[in-house]
């Protein structure tokens, strides 16, 4: 009876784990998507911006095919001026373009066109597996590609991207040819492993040490890339495109450290913006005004061709007394 006792016991923690597996695997890579209906209720519930607005704006959706035959969606603002300067706005994790939308103005008031997208697997764009930047980035440099041939070499080309979108855009600095005026990063991850043994060890309570080797095994059976091969800070470490990182202190999806981490490890140009009690994705909610003020100096400084380096604690200084807002959270969040 012993040996049979012995032998459901280690039937029964093989089925554990085949089901923790697969159940972070799902997590990570195909948790489902809000639909934009969904995006925009979330957003004005916590007035991050009017549905109203953005409809009365003159708009374009557009497509492209990615390098490994996706089709891509994203939606074009063109600013009045027929400006050359763009910037790209990248969601996070399980949002799609529409939460993109209050980041907007923060750049169309310096007169750039805005092309919201839906990263791969989002929105209306086709794809199964999210891959935190290892696919993402091509798609990044394939909608550069799209702005060029469309509206002319000349053509100036920010990224902005939020926590998936964050990490998206700095691992688009890994490729040999990029093509960005600056890039700006919200809650970016630092590096995918320490990410997800945080998330699985500090937020589920799974234990990490064990089980994430075995997703990282079917990450590379089932989606083609392993968690090593996504490090942002390995990425952006030695590009010369300026970037701005910008982190709230109470982010517990993606530790603030991260930022910290990655603005220490940069060379050239970059700033670093700490929102006081932001939690995830919130620092815009937050302090609004910070936000603004410090991003657009930012980049009129990139398009002046200066930026100085700015401290942790010298952003830190500019911080008032937050104001909570922002849209809710999944498990998993990126």
């Amino acid at each position: 009876m012993e040996w049979q006792t012995a032998v459901i016991v280690v039937f029964a923690a093989v089925l554990a784990a085949i089901g923790i597996t697969r159940y972070a695997f799902y997590q990570m890579t195909q948790m489902k998507a809000l639909t934009y209906e969904q995006t925009f209720q979330a957003m004005e519930q916590v007035g991050l911006f009017k549905q109203d607005y953005f409809e009365s704006l003159p708009k374009e959706e557009v497509q492209i095919t990615s390098y490994d035959g996706l089709k891509l969606n994203g939606m074009l603002i063109p600013h009045p001026s027929g400006s050359n300067r763009f910037v790209i706005l990248v969601h996070g994790y399980t949002a799609s373009l529409p939460a993109s939308i209050p980041f907007m103005d923060i750049f169309r008031e310096d007169g750039f066109n805005t092309l919201l997208i839906d990263l791969r697997r989002h929105g209306k764009s086709e794809g199964k597996y999210t891959t935190y930047g290892f696919h993402e980035k091509h798609d990044i440099d394939s909608w550069i590609r799209w702005i060029r041939a469309t509206y002319g070499s000349d053509s100036v080309v920010g990224l902005h991207g939020m926590s998936l979108g964050g990490g998206t855009v700095l691992e688009y600095l890994s490729l040999p040819h990029t093509d960005a005026a600056f890039v700006i990063a919200d809650c970016p991850y630092s590096d995918l492993t320490r990410l997800m043994y945080h998330q699985m060890q500090a937020l589920n309570r799974i234990p990490a040490a064990v089980f994430l080797p075995l997703v990282d095994r079917r990450l590379f059976r089932k989606a083609g890339f392993t968690l090593n091969q996504v490090s942002p800070v390995r990425s952006a470490r030695y590009s010369p495109v300026p970037v701005m990182f910008i982190h709230g202190t109470r982010d517990r999806y993606i530790p603030t450290e991260m930022s910290e981490e990655l603005f220490a490890a940069k060379e050239g140009m970059k700033r670093l913006l700490l929102v006081e009690g932001a939690s995830h994705g919130n620092a815009l909610g937050v302090n609004p005004e910070l936000y603004k003020k410090a991003v657009q100096e930012f980049v009129r400084d990139v398009m002046e061709g200066a930026v100085p380096a700015m401290q942790p604690e010298q952003a830190e200084e500019l911080v008032e007394e937050p104001v909570q807002a922002g849209l809710p959270q999944p498990e998993f969040n990126m």
